[in-house]
């Protein structure tokens, strides 16, 4: 699925400030101005989240030093469980706690995983749930198309 509103990516960090622990550093659209990122949003009880960590882990070794930023939003409302799931799946990039859910309900999930890749400019260009057998070739042909490009505003 294809989705083309930017303002998403504003909706987007206007709540992760209010969302997140008082150790996850602040963030802000300049901070990610001519980056693409990766936002997954995914929970403890997601049996297809043990089989994306991997993966994104992969992908944040990988293109990290050429752009990519990847972020996990976990929606446990007991953070809790999110923490025994990250003692047996751990994550090499930046995880974020939406107890209230509050940006899974503006970003309207209906399943999880749910990823958006946002491009260097900050457009929300892609968006995917769940995540199969054939989710990690396409989601990284995808990453790569976007680490490629040169954005006109930069």
């Amino acid at each position: 699925m294809r989705v083309t509103a930017p303002v998403l990516l504003i909706a987007l960090f206007a709540g992760l400030l209010p969302s997140a622990r008082a150790s996850t550093p602040e963030l802000g659209l300049d901070q990610y101005r001519g980056k693409v990122v990766y936002l997954d949003f995914w929970a403890s009880w997601c049996e297809p989240c043990r089989k994306s960590f991997p993966w994104m882990n992969a992908m944040q070794k990988a293109y990290g030093g050429r752009g990519l930023v990847v972020i996990a939003v976990n929606v446990d409302t007991d953070q809790h469980d999110a923490d025994r799931f990250l003692r047996t799946v751990p994550a090499s990039f930046q995880v974020l706690y939406d107890p209230a859910g509050d940006l899974a309900q503006r970003y309207g999930l209906v399943g999880m995983p749910s990823a958006f890749l946002i491009d260097r400019d900050g457009r929300v260009v892609t968006h995917h749930v769940g995540f199969t057998r054939d989710s990690p070739r396409a989601e990284e042909a995808e990453i790569q198309k976007l680490l490629a490009q040169i954005s006109p505003n930069s």
